[in-house]
């Protein structure tokens, strides 16, 4: 299908992690949790297994049935990831008990879905207010904790999006196509009308696509692979053209 003029649709809407906001320093906060703990481990280690724990756990997941989303559920997936943190950083070597693994697990979902240590990529706010200045209606569809908008308000940006479509608020989250058919309806909008813009081959790409939404893979990270923009002002900037993506990953 050949991709349409930037100009063509009415909205755009966004991913939020890693596509719009991200803990940059998120090695130097799990440093810091752990120093305050007697462990102490190197950042740049710390970094590494973030990077291996997204790989296998959110880029690297399996796809499955699609399943109500609940803020526990969410909590039980971020949790899960940080129990391999823990372990491959070896705490048990520091002789936590299975207890204070698991409760720590907890401490560190509460941590990074606070909105202290998130930040905006820096082409963010400049791209809202351009693509705002063009007409464009913008949008959020996240599988996200259900701090996101606290969090987004935190940032200063919250009001510039309808609708703003949350995981654990409305117990669908991607890859499964129905919380993009949710965003249509709740928007009032044609599927041709909107371009979805995320970081997630399935999640991001795969899935808009089945509700008829064409979307655009922005890659933030080395890891990121596949067509796609590096910046939101390749969306809006004059002779920029973005690669809108139509994949074929099973589903």
């Amino acid at each position: 299908m050949r991709p349409k003029a930037l100009h063509e649709y009415k909205a755009i809407f966004f991913d939020v992690g890693d596509t719009l906001m991200t803990i940059p320093a998120a090695s130097h906060v799990m440093r810091g949790y752990l120093a305050a703990r007697d462990v102490h481990r190197g950042e740049e280690r710390i970094g590494e297994l973030f990077t291996e724990a997204f790989r296998l756990f959110y880029y690297g997941k399996q796809p499955g049935p699609f399943e109500v989303c609940t803020p526990e559920s969410d909590r039980a997936f971020w949790m899960k990831l940080y129990h391999y943190l823990l372990q491959k950083l070896g705490v048990h070597e520091e002789n936590w008990t299975d207890e204070q693994i698991r409760a720590s697990c907890l401490e560190l979902y509460n941590l990074f879905t606070s909105p202290e240590h998130y930040g905006l990529f820096e082409d963010v706010e400049e791209s809202i207010r351009a693509l705002k200045a063009k007409g464009f209606r913008l949008g959020i569809i996240s599988n996200f904790a259900p701090t996101l908008k606290s969090i987004l308000e935190h940032k200063g940006i919250l009001h510039h999006f309808d609708p703003v479509i949350v995981s654990t608020e409305v117990g669908l989250e991607k890859p499964d196509p129905e919380i993009f058919r949710l965003a249509l309806r709740e928007s009032g909008l044609a599927p041709g009308e909107v371009l979805y813009v995320g970081d997630h081959d399935r999640n991001d790409i795969w899935a808009p696509n089945q509700a008829g939404i064409d979307a655009v893979k922005i890659k933030r990270y080395d890891y990121h692979s596949g067509e796609g923009i590096h910046s939101l002002r390749e969306l809006w900037e004059e002779g920029r053209s973005p690669s809108y993506e139509k994949t074929a990953v099973d589903g």
